[in-house]
């Protein structure tokens, strides 16, 4: 699951807060990449938010008013690697622009997984920068499930970029960047293509009333898993909108947030049934 909570700084954000605790604990998700969240005390943040139980890793800094982002697992995790992801001189903007790697050991038949968070660059006018930074972290992805030995990548946050921008179209191979090329599954994509599912919406009252009301509704928190040659590794068996309805008159959050259901198929991409 994929959730930017919105600064709890701003639009009530005490009420939204415990609203987001509510929600997070009744979802249960099993990893969880938590956006615009206090990281001072990450694992007080987590336990508060998802309950007990959650290993965090948190991107290695954040704005001046102590806020950035977390990955949360209810399963062991191993951070493995921080990327920097302010890669040209006007996306500094941004303190907590990285990429966060992490070993996740789910249990069996999952095993291992490599699960990547990245935060890149958020103005209109930085995809450049966000291109740059999706060509930078899945080719580090792909290095370090070599390195692991890990067959499943899960790619999950906060992309501010819609599915027909660059960086999106590079992420789910529609075209490539930098001389390469890569693919992954879009979680919604393959299980709502008829659907918008705009994550960042004039729909939402909070989107209305924020410094950012006059652009249009576009889906910009992804979940996406990574392709070999012949398909995704893992089965998106469901993906949904959470955080979407307000809860007793209260919107979570500006962003709505998704959760996905990750399965090993029965049958893995690249072999052929048996009856055939």
């Amino acid at each position: 699951m994929t959730l930017n909570v919105l600064d709890f700084a701003d639009a009530d954000g005490e009420t939204r807060r415990a609203v987001v605790a509510r929600r997070l604990r009744e979802l249960a998700p099993d990893v969880v990449a938590l956006q615009e969240v206090p990281t001072d005390r990450p694992d007080e943040i987590v336990s508060e938010l998802l309950g007990a139980g959650y290993a965090v890793v948190a991107h290695p800094t954040d704005s001046p008013d102590g806020v950035g982002a977390l990955l949360a697992s209810r399963w062991p995790l191993a951070p493995l690697h921080t990327e920097d992801l302010r890669l040209t001189d006007r996306s500094g903007d941004l303190p907590w622009s990285f990429a966060v790697f992490a070993r996740v050991d789910a249990p069996a038949p999952l095993g291992p997984v490599l699960v990547v968070h990245p935060k890149p660059a958020w103005t209109y006018r930085l995809e450049h920068e966000r291109e740059i930074a999706a060509v930078r972290t899945s080719e580090l992805a792909d290095g370090l499930t070599a390195e692991q030995g890990i067959e499943h990548v899960v790619v999950l946050g906060d992309f501010d970029a819609a599915p027909d921008h660059a960086s999106m179209r590079f992420w789910t191979g529609r075209q490539s960047l930098g001389g390469t090329s890569t693919c992954y599954t879009d979680a919604w994509e393959a299980c709502r293509p008829a659907e918008p599912g705009h994550t960042f919406t004039r729909q939402n009252p909070l989107v209305r009333a924020g410094t950012m009301p006059h652009g249009p509704d576009r889906r910009i928190d992804y979940v996406l898993v990574r392709c070999g040659s012949h398909g995704p590794s893992l089965q998106v068996a469901s993906c949904a909108l959470v955080l979407d309805q307000p809860v007793d008159g209260v919107q979570a959050s500006d962003h709505y947030g998704v959760l996905a259901d990750l399965s090993v198929p029965d049958r893995p991409s690249g072999s052929w049934a048996p009856d055939w």
